[in-house]
């Protein structure tokens, strides 16, 4: 049985249902791991091959280049033909290209085209990943329990990230650079074997295939509304938010392993690769805990997003001001932690906030979403590299993170809403 598969009853459903979640979590996390070897790798590749800071930043953001063009892409599959085809499909691409990641860095003294080359056909495989979960979830949760199921599985990012930070950090001091692409790649490729063996039915996955091949509709989904979307406020505040939580969380993500090597040279790689992850995992389960609790609570669900908003992208800035005014690398450590930590607050903010909008076709409307983000994310990266290079101060980058979370609070803390937009009424409880 799959996951798109009417439930018959509750007891029978339940266990499937927690299947799906536990493996979806592995699945963010090793997305995650995958995504965040680059950054835990930049220092030692840039010795290697020679970049300064603006080439580094060019392989660093190259990532977004290609993530931002299958946002759209992704949820649109995820609604028609189910987000878990989606993502399985796209993660036996992306655990390959991550396997072989060292041997194209190899293959010529081209370095910088390769493994920008590299970053951007990552981005374009996981560029599908949020939008398809996204879809899959909308249409199979529960309102009062989508925070706290989505704040599960989005906590897979910070337990992939501090993978990589803690395992990354030891298998690049014991065997360089390129064991960590190994490691992450192999273990991708190892959890697409389990899903497909033992979740998802040959003939779905053949049938999914057969729909892209031929461009069939295979579901009952809706055309979606364009029109009526994008005439509302509260969709366009959607859009800037996730734009803005998407890029600051972007720009940390990239920058922050390199911050604390120059700044502090002497610091324990682990440290500062653990910590901030370690923290944000209960973060991010609380935070969906609590949105679920004041929701059942009787407290309206727009006033529960947009405190978790204030948290994520208001008070998370704080701290990441902080670290430009520090010279102290445990107060750095600290201050790191709780901005990492309380970007969480955003899985149940307005991650959650476009499922209200419109469950029937969240998938395409995140892409959307996302996209925005990460085309600010290219210019976010590549804007932080080039201000660290000609200022030679980190305090910019840490405004500007500030800057932009600020704007997208301020726009959702005006515009935002939690009432349905789209058309069809149609929604199935997982």
């Amino acid at each position: 049985m799959t996951l798109t598969s009417r439930r018959q009853d509750s007891q029978e459903a339940r266990p499937e249902c927690q299947a799906w979640t536990g493996t979806l979590l592995l699945g963010t996390c090793l997305l995650y791991c995958a995504r965040s070897s680059m950054p835990i790798c930049t220092v030692s590749m840039s010795q290697d091959f020679g970049w300064n800071k603006k080439e580094a930043g060019i392989v660093l953001s190259s990532f977004f280049w290609g993530y931002c063009l299958t946002q759209v892409v992704g949820g649109h599959l995820g609604d028609r033909i189910g987000g878990e085809k989606v993502i399985l499909l796209s993660a036996s691409a992306w655990g390959s290209i991550t396997a072989v990641t060292p041997l194209l860095a190899h293959l010529s003294s081209a370095h910088l085209a390769f493994m920008t080359f590299s970053r951007i056909l990552m981005g374009l495989l996981q560029g599908v990943y949020f939008p398809a979960l996204t879809s899959l979830l909308s249409q199979k949760v529960r309102e009062s329990e989508r925070a706290f199921t989505y704040s599960i599985v989005g906590a897979g990012s910070q337990f992939g990230t501090l993978l990589t930070g803690a395992v990354g950090s030891l298998l690049l001091e014991w065997y360089g650079w390129q064991s960590i692409f190994y490691f992450s790649g192999g273990l991708t490729l190892l959890w697409v074997w389990y899903v497909y063996r033992y979740l998802l039915s040959e003939k779905d996955l053949i049938l999914a295939l057969g729909v892209l091949a031929q461009s069939r509709p295979v579901s009952r989904h809706s055309r979606v509304p364009w029109r009526r979307l994008f005439r509302k406020p509260a969709v366009w505040a959607a859009v800037v938010s996730q734009l803005s939580a998407a890029c600051s969380f972007f720009i940390l993500l990239s920058w922050l392993p390199t911050f604390f090597e120059e700044t502090f040279p002497d610091a324990k790689g682990w440290i500062f690769n653990v910590v901030p992850w370690l923290v944000a995992i209960p973060a991010s389960l609380f935070s969906g805990f609590l949105s679920d609790h004041l929701i059942n609570q009787g407290y309206r669900a727009i006033t529960v997003r947009k405190l978790m908003q204030g948290m994520g992208l208001g008070l998370s800035s704080v701290f990441a001001l902080c670290l430009g005014h520090t010279s102290s690398f445990c107060e750095s450590v600290v201050f790191a932690s709780a901005s990492i930590g309380l970007q969480t607050f955003n899985h149940s903010g307005i991650s959650v906030n476009i499922q209200d909008l419109a469950p029937s076709c969240a998938g395409f409307l995140f892409g959307v979403a996302n996209t925005a983000g990460a085309l600010a994310g290219v210019v976010g990266v590549c804007l932080g590299g080039y201000l660290i290079e000609t200022t030679g101060s980190w305090t910019c980058l840490f405004n500007l993170v500030a800057i932009i979370s600020n704007l997208g609070l301020c726009t959702f803390l005006v515009f935002g809403q939690a009432q349905r937009v789209d058309l069809s009424s149609t929604h199935e409880d997982l």
